[in-house]
């Protein structure tokens, strides 16, 4: 068993991280001072490759499989938070659900351009009080009518809604249906090519005023039935299937954050002067960033087993959950350890542990809530309920 990374994933590691510094971080400064969308770097992002990594050459991708991604996450993580955002909405969860449900013909429209970052993407599943029951609590209701469906509703916790051109999104073709997950379509939507769609940016302290989570408001809102997205009905399982592509980036995504406080916690250890010496001296610090380097390092070794078992073609539902919910007590650790290393520091926007611990709050609920990943993992190791029993599906490897 080799644990060490092929050269050019190594390579691909550094040329993310490069990249981060160059164009993420000073340059981004603009877009958030002025509120405004990156367009032009989330581009920039697409034709450097981030986003194709899963998706094969016939489409602009680069084949380099879903280790890849993990490490391209992670890099962008670690040094422009905000910027991870787009590895699921560019990448995992948007285009990757579209290239393994979609038609041929919805494939070759849509994913090229979500990857090469000429179009946006968003995923819309959640809505007001049913993040963690997205099948009973679901509202939103699609309606036929000739042509087209007609959707109305709202959608919560949305992220690019605002900027979106494309978006995979669920709703109810039969509210009535028992039990309630076979009532649920996915679609693909065109918010900027139909009436009937609106978007409104959430008040998120800490997080980025450029690259936003919003509410979705749907008004007789129009989606061709060319654009449905599987059968009717079966848009849950869809959706189930789409979520484990996402808690591989965002594991991946709460491991660079974890990296990025431990760093920063490390950093200021062997410079803040206290009695005459670095608190790196002291022991209770030594044992805090000695708890948070294994924890940091362990999340990483599961966040690239995701990958690696995707590119294996292997059933990855039980791996995605732990490889999530392991990565969010990893952040939450690394990111305490700062408050404490930092002491009263750790408040001033001078230094960065109040930003990463926005990021790392937001991510612990993104696809799946720690106490969700908790009920999926003791269920299945229980054997009350089979974490593998919702069908996997990656196209890239051939699973279908």
């Amino acid at each position: 068993m080799d644990f060490d990374l092929p050269e050019e994933l190594v390579a691909l590691g550094d040329a993310v991280a490069d990249f981060a510094q160059r164009r993420l971080t000073e340059d981004a400064e603009v877009y958030e001072r002025n509120g405004e969308f990156a367009y032009d770097l989330i581009r920039e992002m697409g034709e450097a490759g981030f986003f194709g990594a899963p998706f094969p050459e016939s489409l602009g991708g680069s084949e380099a499989g879903f280790l890849a991604v993990s490490i391209i996450a992670e890099e962008i993580s670690r040094i422009a938070p905000a910027y991870g955002y787009a590895m699921n909405m560019q990448c995992a969860t948007c285009p990757y659900t579209i290239y393994n449900w979609g038609s041929q013909e919805q494939i070759e429209r849509f994913v090229p351009d979500l990857i090469a970052g000429r179009s946006i993407g968003m995923f819309a599943l959640s809505e007001a009080g049913g993040g963690s029951d997205p099948a009973g609590a679901m509202r939103t209701t699609a309606r036929r009518e000739g042509d087209y469906y007609l959707l109305n509703g709202s959608k919560m916790w949305i992220t690019f809604s605002h900027a979106a051109d494309v978006g995979v999104l669920f709703a109810k073709t039969d509210p009535r249906a028992e039990p309630a997950h076979r009532g649920i379509t996915a679609f693909i939507v065109e918010p900027k090519k139909f009436e009937g769609y609106s978007a409104q940016p959430i008040d998120m302290p800490g997080l980025s005023k450029s690259l936003r989570s919003c509410t979705v408001f749907l008004d007789d809102f129009k989606v061709p039935v060319a654009n449905r997205l599987g059968e009717e009905g079966k848009g849950f399982g869809i959706a189930m299937n789409a979520l484990e592509f996402g808690r591989l980036t965002v594991s991946a995504r709460l491991t660079g954050l974890a990296q990025a406080a431990l760093d920063a916690s490390i950093a200021y250890a062997n410079e803040r002067v206290v009695g005459g010496g670095p608190i790196a001296r002291h022991q209770l610090v030594q044992q805090r960033i000695a708890d948070a380097t294994v924890h940091v390092e362990a999340a990483r070794l599961m966040a690239r087993r995701i990958g690696w078992t995707m590119d294996q073609a292997r059933t990855s539902t039980r791996i995605a959950s732990r490889g999530k919910y392991f990565a969010t007590q990893a952040a939450r650790l690394a990111v305490d350890v700062a408050r404490e290393v930092f002491g009263g520091n750790a408040l001033t926007a001078e230094y960065p542990v109040q930003r990463l611990q926005a990021y790392i709050d937001m991510l612990t609920v993104g696809e799946g809530s720690e106490n969700v990943q908790r009920v999926l993992i003791g269920e299945d190791a229980l054997g009350i309920k089979d974490a593998t029993r919702h069908t996997m599906r990656n196209r890239f490897v051939g699973v279908t």
